[in-house]
């Protein structure tokens, strides 16, 4: 996780303030999450984003160079907790200028940056608990409830599609970019002496054809672009993937067997993706035998979320769900749904004998409701666990995908008999195709494209990719990387330093992949650290790195 703050001076602070329409990325710079990019122009200190880390880093990050105090302003693309997640810390350290984003950006954040406190004290409260025991200084959580309650009173609603005047010199408009619920690319204009540039950040660009929400919209002019990378170098299939069939064989095959369907599922977006499948197998008949069929949704977060898609349907629905309201139909409810709120209504599902679809949280199964489901239905045979969203390496969704037949929860060893499937092509991530058509909408000359928010060679091959097909400069920053916006020059590289890799005897590598990724890591370490190695040994290095490479590409 970045720090927020850097330990600039306070001369040095005041010089950079001074200075005309800088762009320094702070985060998802040669990595996927962590989104902060920040923006100086017309005497403002200006973020755009402001997300929590997720996984490991893999660069050092120095933060940002002014104290949270002197920020102004912050411009939001989405809710996920990777582009909002430390607006509360920014709260807490003395931040109190507003927060702009979308009225269902607002909604979210509303009910997401709550939880996200919550489960910051709670894991506060529990390595303290085992600290406490061993001696360990007091655990100071990253922000607490209130501090969420701060961030969420600077929130400013904004429509989609309006040409909005913050203050003097700086404009901005949200557009639809089909992510999530509210997501969108945002439009800068800053006017600094009579010179106006626009800037537009992507946020996180959304795939075509999902359910609920819009296909992503295109914006026309730039002289910067910032752009997303997350699937840079990857291709969904061409061919649509059939949600509805699978997601009813599945179904079927599991009740047949007189047993349960349990979705670890994400509480905001693909929870309700699942909803809005199950009313349409539900309403065309494809369950015939068990049209009846009860579906419990126990995440209290998910049921929020939901109501939140529900009040926005009219501004964010794409024209399929739309017509279904329309029409009268809520496209996120049916017959059999059932909600659980309390931890009592969560534990009563797991005594109804009835075959159902159970709908909980967390989506990789590493907290949450879900491993209670996980502990009552993984050692039987006729059950079927679902995965609808990504594992990452590491997570308890991630080794039950890859086979493991022994997991521990609650302190008991769990034998898995139960049936694993994964329904395949959810993604709610633009890939390389959909993000070269989202550059392709820009007409004119561009001056520079950033490429950001991708893994760290995808962020180098994308903007090379970007370069190749349009003609464009193009730059994949590191962290604290500076970019002078009046004359299209990078004024400061930003930092290259890798995070050392623990120790061999620190690291407990899940599978035969994480080890290769940490070699990999340390390799990246070595070459920084032999900077100073003579040309002839540079070049001999170089030659056994791609003998290396070439061996394995074979």
């Amino acid at each position: 996780m970045y720090n927020l703050t850097g330990n600039d001076t306070i001369e040095e602070n005041e010089k950079r303030v001074g200075e005309a329409m800088k762009l320094t990325f702070i985060g998802a710079a040669h990595e996927v999450t962590g989104s902060c990019h920040f923006l100086q122009a017309v005497g403002k200190n200006i973020l755009i984003d402001c997300g929590m880390e997720q996984g490991p880093d893999l660069y050092e990050n120095p933060g940002l160079p002014i104290p949270e105090s002197e920020i102004d302003y912050v411009f939001l693309t989405h809710a996920h907790i990777d582009h909002s997640g430390m607006l509360p810390a920014l709260a807490k350290k003395g931040f109190r200028g507003q927060i702009f984003a979308t009225f269902a950006t607002a909604d979210l954040c509303n009910i997401m940056l709550r939880d996200s406190a919550h489960i910051q004290e709670f894991e506060a409260e529990w390595r303290n608990r085992k600290g406490r025991r061993a001696g360990k200084p007091e655990y100071e959580p990253v922000y607490v409830m209130q501090d969420a309650l701060d961030a969420i009173e600077l929130l400013v609603p904004c429509q989609y599609g309006e040409r909005i005047t913050i203050c003097d010199g700086i404009q901005i408009r949200f557009t639809d970019v089909g992510h999530l619920l509210g997501s969108a690319s945002i439009e800068v204009w800053a006017t600094e002496e009579g010179v106006t540039k626009k800037i537009v950040f992507s946020g996180d660009v959304g795939n075509l054809d999902q359910p609920i929400i819009k296909d992503p919209s295109y914006t026309e002019t730039a002289d910067y672009v910032v752009v997303e990378s997350t699937y840079g170098n990857r291709i969904h299939s061409a061919e649509k993937p059939d949600y509805l069939g699978e997601f009813t064989r599945i179904i079927k095959e599991t009740f047949d067997r007189g047993g349960n369907v349990v979705i670890p599922s994400f509480a905001v977006g693909r929870t309700q993706e699942m909803l809005y499948f199950i009313r349409e197998i539900k309403e065309q008949g494809l369950l015939k035998e068990y049209q009846d069929f009860d579906v419990y949704l126990d995440s209290p977060l998910a049921i929020e979320a939901t109501k939140v898609f529900t009040k926005n349907m009219r501004d964010c629905f794409d024209e399929e769900a739309l017509a279904l309201v329309n029409s009268g139909v809520n496209p996120l409810v049916f017959p059999g749904l059932h909600t659980s709120t309390t931890s009592d209504d969560s534990k009563m599902i797991n005594f109804i004998e009835k075959p159902k679809v159970i709908i909980s949280a967390s989506g990789m199964c590493d907290a949450g409701r879900i491993r209670h489901h996980l502990k009552h239905n993984l050692w039987r045979p006729e059950c079927t666990i679902l995965f609808v969203g990504y594992q990452a390496n590491g997570t308890l969704g991630r080794k039950l995908l890859e086979g493991e037949k022994n997991v521990k929860l609650f302190g008991e060893e769990i034998e898995v008999h139960a049936r694993i499937e994964s329904l395949h092509g959810v993604s709610g991530h633009a890939d390389m195709n959909g993000l070269l058509k989202w550059i392709g909408g820009f007409r004119g000359h561009v001056e520079r494209v950033f490429v950001v928010h991708g893994e760290d060679t995808v962020t180098e091959e994308f903007a090379q990719t970007v370069e190749e097909k349009f003609g464009y400069k193009t730059w994949a920053p590191f962290p604290c990387c500076e970019a002078d916006l009046i004359s299209n020059e990078i004024i400061n590289e930003g930092v290259k330093v890798p995070v050392r890799p623990k120790k061999a005897a620190q690291r407990r590598a899940d599978t035969a992949f994480d080890r290769l990724v940490e070699a990999g890591k340390r390799l990246l370490d070595i070459i920084y650290r032999n900077e100073g190695l003579s040309n002839k040994d540079k070049a001999k290095f170089e030659s056994q790195i791609n003998n290396l490479a070439d061996k394995w590409e074979e």
